[in-house]
């Protein structure tokens, strides 16, 4: 008999080349049946037209969510350990074709081979995570006075709308379908309109798995079509990860429709380096924290506070380690940054070095276009770049860049430290390095964000909760924190005695 992970078997439904259609509704490829227009994505590599999408009209995505909405009691009537079966199934056929989603992956993001395998790893753990998780997601057993009690239930809230970021598109929607799905949600998603490919394949591995036709769609489109999804009145929830201002128009949907809302949105965050820190794993953390992707991840340590007693020593360190940086190919097994996601990005980030500049900042290395040989010359490389002289009220040190470029800022003392670190709108991550364990606990409790590395940056594992404070989001992705956002509790009170209603009853 046949292995139900055999390549053979995964062939026939696994579409390895870039290829549409691009919506996938009750369990297969589809175009919308109304279209808004097309939308020309280029590959970040190439800067070559990679493929057309159709956007997503209203009867499109009422097509989608009526999909989901018609095969949730089915998929929430399953046992927690049917639901999660199916999404560990899921887990293994990434693992299974692990280089061939990675390849589809760099096609749509630009970024190199060797990360986007790291990313699509992290999305088979995801799955197989909350797959072994599902079963365990149950109520309360409440005993009360005179034998009564409670049974407080767990619920899944119905159909989930989900639209998600351009810098980890696959990773960024299965941190939102695995434990939607676990709880017993259905799904409609929309990804960017910069990286329509992978969100489709996970749709067709979902299918493979066994996940019935309609639990997980996918529509495609731009802003306007992600519009749509949000003022569904069939969907109970809205997920988002991607700027702020996308993020508050998402937050005033949902406030009109009464729904529950997530939003993972951007952060400008401070990594914090004291004197006794061990250097070599403080620089190697500083790229992690700046050039990861190139430099399009927000939980970013863009703002890089050195003290002053190691900071040329520092500096010169991390300068000497992004020049020996490889840029180019991100096919390329030695590549470590790869292109831009587009020309208008790129130009964005430019500026940013650019008022950099003009604010007094001096850029050590990096900050421009590198034009690569070949089929690659019509894509934007950027250097990454290590700008020093910076000051807090900067717009580069404010504002969230999104690209290759670390700004380094010194200090003195920890609590100078800790309040400049605290100095922003944002709340989503950020790290210290120290020796001591004392003050590394100490300044890690005082910063204000969501997520904290010590002596160490930019890692996610499922089983930790990822949210931000202030402008940087509402609600956590992951851990079993991410169940409390996908499931509604119902109280069932059971008395066992006679009514107590007071002096209300007389004989």
């Amino acid at each position: 008999m046949m292995s139900y992970f055999s390549s053979r078997t995964i062939s026939r439904t696994f579409t390895r080349s870039v290829t549409g259609p691009w919506n996938y509704v009750t369990g297969k490829r589809c175009d919308p049946s109304e279209s808004l227009g097309s939308i020309k994505v280029t590959e970040p590599a190439t800067g070559q037209v990679l493929c057309e999408v159709l956007r997503s009209g209203p009867l499109e995505v009422d097509h989608a969510v009526s999909s989901a909405k018609e095969v949730f009691s089915t998929w929430s009537k399953l046992s927690g350990r049917d639901r999660g079966q199916k999404l560990i199934k899921a887990g293994h056929i990434i693992r299974e074709n692990l280089e061939d989603i990675s390849k589809l992956e760099v096609r749509d993001t630009g970024k190199p081979i060797w990360e986007a395998r790291v990313d699509i790893a992290s999305c088979a753990e995801a799955l197989e995570y909350y797959g072994g998780l599902a079963p365990a997601i149950i109520g309360q057993h409440v005993p009360l006075h005179g034998g009564s009690f409670a049974m407080v239930q767990r619920q899944p809230l119905g159909v989930i709308g989900g639209i998600g970021a351009w810098n980890f598109p696959m990773q960024t929607c299965v941190w939102k379908v695995a434990p939607a799905l676990a709880c017993g949600n259905t799904f409609v998603y929309k990804p960017s309109q910069f990286t329509p490919v992978t969100a489709v394949t996970l749709a067709e591995i979902l299918t493979e798995a066994g996940v019935p036709d309609g639990v997980f769609n996918v529509i495609q489109g731009d802003g306007e079509s992600g519009a749509k999804l949000c003022d569904h009145p069939d969907v109970a929830k809205l997920s988002f990860t991607g700027s702020i201002s996308t993020g508050t128009k998402v937050m005033a949907a949902g406030s009109k429709g009464v729904k529950s809302v997530t939003l993972e949105l951007g952060g400008k965050s401070p990594l914090i380096i004291f004197e006794d820190a061990d250097m070599k794993n403080a620089v190697k953390a500083t790229l992690m924290a700046n050039f990861l992707s190139q430099g399009q991840v927000c939980s970013n340590g863009t703002r890089v506070f050195v003290q002053s007693s190691i900071a040329s020593e520092f500096i010169k360190k991390l300068v000497d380690a992004t020049k020996r940086l490889k840029l180019g190919d991100p096919f390329g097994e030695d590549t470590t940054v790869g292109a831009t996601i587009h020309e208008e990005h790129a130009k964005k980030v430019l500026d940013f070095i650019a008022s950099a500049k003009e604010e007094g900042a001096r850029v050590l290395c990096g900050g421009e276009r590198v034009i690569q040989p070949g089929k690659l010359r019509g894509g934007w490389y950027l250097s990454p770049a290590v700008l020093v002289n910076c000051k807090d009220q900067m717009k580069v040190v404010k504002e969230e860049v999104f690209g290759s470029v670390a700004s380094v800022l010194e200090f003195d003392s920890e609590e100078e430290a800790v309040k400049r670190a605290n100095d922003t709108d944002f709340g989503l991550a950020g790290g210290v390095f120290t020796k001591d364990i004392h003050r590394g606990h100490r300044v890690a409790n005082a910063i204000e964000a969501g997520t904290v590395w010590i002596n160490t940056y930019n890692l996610y594992p499922t089983e930790i909760p990822f949210g931000g404070y202030k402008h940087s989001g509402i609600g956590r992705e992951n851990g079993h924190t991410a169940v409390d956002n996908f499931t509604q509790t119902r109280t069932i009170y059971v008395e066992m005695g006679n009514v107590d209603c007071g002096p209300l009853y007389q004989e």
